[in-house]
């Protein structure tokens, strides 16, 4: 799940072949890199969006995710849209 520009020349070449052996897997990649690139630059709006699209044809385990987001999704958008943060606390309470 890294970004491409930091896969391996042999990780970069193997990418396609195991995205072509198993559409689930190339739904589920696209599905993660397009969440990680909502909570890296703070797109907290897409949620919603990204949210339908996996509950609409994500393999299952995705589905899940996406349904346990939308049960709390006010608190999920706050958290990828906001710069406040509560991981200091966290970080203490879980030392």
């Amino acid at each position: 799940m890294r970004r491409r520009e930091t896969l391996t020349k042999s990780q970069n070449e193997r990418l396609p072949q195991v995205r072509l052996a198993c559409p689930d897997i190339t739904r589920s990649c696209d599905l993660a890199r397009a969440f990680a690139d909502l909570v890296r630059h703070r797109r907290g709006y897409l949620l919603l969006e990204w949210i339908r699209q996996a509950e609409q044809d994500a393999p299952k385990p995705m589905r899940g995710f996406a349904g346990f987001l939308r049960q709390d999704l006010d608190a999920v958008t706050a958290g990828l849209t906001l710069p406040w943060s509560s991981g200091v606390v966290e970080g203490h309470v879980n030392h």
